[in-house]
């Protein structure tokens, strides 16, 4: 298992971490590790950090006797290359999608009603919102030293939401598509930015991240089983390495590290006040919460560690500076709106997949309503298409 381990980590280290960690080496010594020129002929394999992520599940869970060695070697090539999720997630573990290669769900099975309404909301969440949005942050992000405190607010909120639908919005997407051929992936977004705290963020957003992480990284390192101690250790480092995970870059470690402290924060301070737990302060700690990973995900978009900063002061310490085009304030509001009430009529009806999928197993039994559901997909395809920004890539395909 180690020479295992060994091999699918340095892969991922030297082709996703090795220009980073030679800059800085020569940074600190003066002398590059490689000859001039030699990270400019080295290319990123596309989805590395996710199939290498799905390959150590594979190896982990065969070793604790979790899961049976696969015997096809065809099974264990489309598990780690199945195409609707293998550039941007979720992080699908080989325990769960394995026994689906020797199962399939039948065609007569397939909920395709359900798959069909997933990549429309995807297609909506992407096109439509994320794009408008990505046009306001990518604005501000872009003249951090030139606008107003009022447009860099604007900028960061613009942002929170963009990656939320940019990023929900391929999973729904991924999902619909691996449906229709008789897959089941797991949930990524649980409605994010309604926790009432930092430890639920992280079981609603990018959970296919996290409980990967919390598995195989924070289980392995003791838990919260030895001592507080060394609980505390291992959500700094968990969450380090879950901000590594996303780039070569101080600002993802930074992310990564703000985000362990104030997890720690959360288990050690916050929930020791007795008004912290109370009902009624729900949605103060939502707020807070959502605040809180807003100001973390400026290190998260900005270029370098500086341009951070500069943002964070420019929030804070009032400064003159153009103001933001009408046209993407309009945006901002009107994409805020869809997602506040997206997240809301959410909270009441739809809080997981399963109930969707229940009330479209109706509507496939009954050829009329199957045939208003072909209107529908048509009139939405098209007010999506009218409605849509100017393409932009997806945020975590550069993951």
């Amino acid at each position: 298992m180690g020479i295992s381990l060994a091999n699918s980590l340095g892969i991922l280290i030297f082709f996703k971490y090795g220009h980073f960690i030679d800059q800085n080496w020569a940074y600190f010594t003066n002398r590059s590790l490689f000859a001039p020129g030699f990270w400019a002929d080295v290319l990123l394999p596309v989805g590395i950090s996710f199939y290498t992520f799905q390959s150590i599940s594979y190896l982990v869970d065969v070793y604790r006797k979790e899961l049976e060695p696969e015997k096809r070697f065809l099974s264990y090539l489309l598990f780690l290359s199945f195409f609707p999720q293998l550039v941007a997630g979720p992080i699908v573990t080989a325990k769960s999608f394995l026994p689906q290669i020797r199962r399939p769900l039948l065609f007569p099975r397939i909920p395709v009603l359900f798959a069909i309404f997933l990549i429309l909301l995807g297609l909506f969440k992407k096109m439509v919102l994320a794009d408008h949005l990505a046009e306001t942050s990518d604005f501000v992000f872009l003249h951090v030293g030139e606008v107003s405190t009022k447009a860099l607010w604007v900028g960061m909120f613009s942002y929170s939401f963009q990656i939320y639908c940019d990023f929900s919005g391929y999973t729904d997407i991924a999902q619909g598509a691996a449906l229709l051929f008789g897959f089941r992936l797991p949930e990524n977004f649980k409605m994010p930015y309604l926790s009432a705290g930092f430890s639920e963020f992280w079981t609603r957003w990018h959970i296919s991240l996290s409980q990967w992480l919390k598995k195989y990284i924070y289980i392995s390192l003791g838990g919260n089983r030895i001592s507080e101690n060394i609980t505390y250790r291992n959500l700094f480092l968990v969450m380090a390495i879950g901000g590594l995970w996303h780039g070569a870059s101080w600002n993802f470690l930074v992310w990564g590290v703000c985000h362990g402290i104030l997890l720690i924060l959360e288990r050690s301070v916050f929930q020791k006040f007795p008004f912290w737990t109370l009902d009624w302060m729900r949605w103060f700690r939502v707020i807070f919460t959502f605040l809180s990973v807003s100001l973390l995900w400026i290190f998260f978009r900005s270029s370098d560690f500086a341009s951070s900063l500069c943002y964070l002061q420019g929030l804070f310490a009032k400064k003159e500076g153009f103001s933001l085009p009408y046209t993407f304030e309009m945006n901002f509001v009107y994409c805020l709106l869809f997602v506040l009430v997206g997240h809301i009529f959410g909270s009441f009806y739809f809080k997981d997949n399963r109930q969707l999928l229940d009330g479209f197993k109706k509507w496939e039994n009954s050829l009329g309503k199957t045939a208003i559901f072909g209107v529908l997909v048509s009139v939405s395809l098209i007010l999506i298409v009218l409605f849509s920004a100017d393409s932009k890539p997806f945020v975590y395909f550069v993951f």
